[in-house]
């Protein structure tokens, strides 16, 4: 990608770009408490996640259909405490690149697929300090890739797609949001962020 003028904005992704994935002990743990297998992409944890990230399903619902019988509020709390902790673990290379990016006054912005009670749970998270705005796909009702997730956030930054760069771990959201002038960086395992963005 070319180097971006100053002023633009810099978007990123939470989840394994932000964050690492899930290690084994926090899948173990979730699993524990569900009594099911959850980490396997074909499972029910999988399957009514875009449901739950795009807001319409509650913690309650959500669990229920993940479990196969209806949970209560406080055990649905349980285990969306044990979700927010198992992708609460920062990537330190990309805190490096978001603490020289704060230092050189750019703007920051984070663009999430995340349910409501994660969202809720990170608002008062250390990284948070970073951004100048944080999107959230519960908040706004549609998920990454849906073009509309990145109008939304074109308006709210009231920004032209060409001022702003997206980094995102999936190959389709990279996709939608470069079809509509994004600079976009796939952030995959090994990707070397401090020199993808020249910093």
């Amino acid at each position: 990608m070319e180097k971006v003028a100053a002023g633009s904005w810099y978007l990123f992704d939470y989840g394994m770009v932000i964050s690492t994935a899930p290690e084994d002990a926090d899948w173990l743990a979730m699993e524990e408490a569900a009594g099911i297998d959850l980490r396997h992409p074909s499972s029910s944890y999988w399957l009514h996640r875009r449901d739950y990230d795009e807001g319409r399903l509650n913690s309650v619902d959500y669990w229920s259909l993940v479990l196969g019988s209806r949970v209560s509020t406080g055990r649905a709390a349980e285990l969306d405490s044990l979700d927010a902790i198992q992708w609460s673990h920062l990537n330190l290379d990309t805190l490096d690149v978001l603490e020289l990016l704060v230092s050189r006054a750019a703007g920051l912005a984070v663009l999430s697929n995340m349910p409501a009670a994660m969202a809720d749970e990170f608002d008062g998270a250390a990284w948070t300090k970073y951004f100048d705005h944080r999107f959230y796909s519960s908040r706004i009702g549609m998920t990454k890739p849906d073009p509309g997730v990145f109008q939304h956030v074109l308006s709210a930054l009231e920004a032209e797609p060409s001022s702003i760069v997206f980094i995102d771990d999936k190959a389709e959201n990279i996709a939608a949001a470069a079809a509509l002038g994004f600079s976009t960086i796939h952030h995959v395992p090994g990707t070397d962020l401090m020199r993808e963005l020249r910093l």
